[in-house]
């Protein structure tokens, strides 16, 4: 992944990675975590976690969202960094081919 420098603010694809949503990315994406929306909202303030994940999303990176019951009960979603499936990239392949553009 390249990193480039500027304004001495490190940068990975125009994400600014002091800002909440670049720390977001550089935990789940980067470091390989796994983190429920409760633990984003915790540990960096975001107010909407999945709109924090959309905008990742939106820049191009495979982020799932896995639901599972919690030891007490309560469903929690989970987001995590994977590989796109062969029927995404070449449904984006097909998009591209028909002209459509992001």
């Amino acid at each position: 992944m390249k990193v480039t420098r500027s304004h001495q603010t490190a940068t990975i694809r125009n994400f600014d990675l002091k800002t909440k949503t670049g720390k977001v990315f550089n935990a789940i994406v980067r470091n390989g975590e796994t983190l429920s929306a409760s633990e984003i909202s915790k540990r960096f303030g975001v107010k909407n976690p999945s709109a924090t994940i959309s905008d990742i999303r939106s820049r191009g990176y495979a982020i799932y969202a896995n639901s599972r019951k919690a030891g007490n009960g309560v469903m929690v979603t989970e987001y995590r960094h994977g590989e796109a499936s062969r029927k995404m990239v070449a449904l984006a392949y097909k998009a591209q081919s028909m002209g459509i553009t992001v």
